[in-house]
């Protein structure tokens, strides 16, 4: 075999991470959900309905008509768990966008739930059972932010505060390597690092358990 057909294999097996890698930082690149452009009853193109700790039917997420939406007339929202599990997070999410650093900012509205409310982001994601993960609970009165690893949930910085249910609020990540700073309407209640997830990975939307929950204005910032 000549040096020339051994090179190339090697040549490709170091530049195509390259090119993976350089895909997770496109600078300054701004992915926004307009939920007005999509048909109520469907999902956002590349998303998909998962669950961690998964016990019984899937959640039902769909785009709906809301009158009350923060922004427009439609809202995408968990309208049934079809399910009684109390320990299975809820998952609307893509690996379609590759996130690394920058902000992840949506609105949220807690609407029903007996065992559970609220919501949040998950980033980072390699699958249902492993990412990053920010929430605010109404029922609680708190916010935190998570990593979930082989389906545990390992808690990394909580706050009390209270906002509440059947309101919009805002919620925001800057992720910065290993430093994650998470907001409510503009007030960073949590700071903190951690190395889990190094690399590139999905994102999306997660309720626990019982939750009914709906989500505007979903705007994620790569950098």
């Amino acid at each position: 075999m000549s040096t020339r057909h051994i090179l190339l294999p090697i040549l490709f097996l170091v530049i195509f991470p390259m090119m993976q890698a350089f895909r997770s930082h496109v600078p300054d690149e701004v992915v926004r959900l307009d939920m007005e452009d999509l048909a109520p009853g469907t999902l956002p193109p590349e998303w998909k309905v998962e669950a961690t700790h998964r016990r019984g039917p899937l959640a039902t997420w769909q785009v709906v008509d809301d009158t009350a939406a923060f922004s427009g007339r439609r809202v995408l929202a968990l309208t049934r768990t079809n399910h009684s599990s109390g320990s299975t997070f809820n998952l609307c999410w893509t690996r379609d966008i590759d996130f690394l650093n920058g902000e992840i900012t949506v609105r949220i509205r807690a609407d029903d739930g007996v065992e559970d409310q609220g919501g949040g982001v998950i980033w980072r994601a390699r699958d249902r059972n492993n990412y990053y993960l920010a929430r605010y609970n109404p029922l609680e009165d708190n916010f935190r932010i998570y990593y979930v690893k082989g389906g545990e949930r390992h808690m990394l910085a909580s706050a009390r505060l209270h906002l509440p249910a059947h309101q919009w609020f805002e919620m925001k990540v800057d992720v910065r390597d290993d430093r994650i700073t998470a907001y409510l309407n503009g007030t960073p209640y949590l700071d903190v690092r951690d190395d889990t997830f190094r690399h590139a990975g999905g994102v999306g939307l997660w309720v626990k358990a019982d939750g009914k929950t709906s989500f505007d204005d979903l705007t994620i910032r790569m950098s």
